[in-house]
């Protein structure tokens, strides 16, 4: 496994950013503007995987680190479900809907097997070097 320096490097923060773009992209049109309410939350929920990667990274702790990966998350799941809301409004086309929840999802996966790595990894972080830190089951 490639060494990560920055958040930059974590792929799925990479998959995040692509995705939060595509979902900005994709309210911007049509009846989906205009429903101010779900737009906004699905757009706060595809930034929010972002930024928890993006945090959890900053924090230098592995504890740390796998929690803020599980709030990212719990915030793909949330924009699974904004989508299902879009879909059943007419907002996106099965088509659509089907592409931005499939990307949801892989993160979500993405995110799985990092805590997971995580997890079993004798890496501890900067942030507490001297820190006996076991892997959390």
């Amino acid at each position: 496994m490639a060494t990560i320096q920055k958040f930059e490097d974590i792929q799925a923060w990479q998959q995040a950013r692509e995705l939060t773009r595509l979902i900005y992209a994709g309210t911007r049109q049509g009846a989906f503007a205009k429903d101010y309410g779900l737009r906004d939350q699905v757009q706060r929920a595809a930034v929010s995987v972002m930024a928890n990667i993006a945090e959890g990274f900053e924090r230098d702790g592995r504890r740390e680190f796998i929690q803020f990966l599980s709030q990212a998350k719990g915030s793909c799941g949330e924009v699974r479900s904004h989508l299902y809301v879009a879909l059943d409004q007419q907002y996106l086309s099965s088509d659509e809907f089907q592409s931005l929840a499939d990307m949801a999802l892989a993160i979500s996966r993405m995110l799985s097997g990092l805590m997971t790595y995580l997890r079993q990894s004798e890496r501890r972080g900067r942030k507490f070097p001297g820190d006996d830190l076991q892997p959390v089951t």
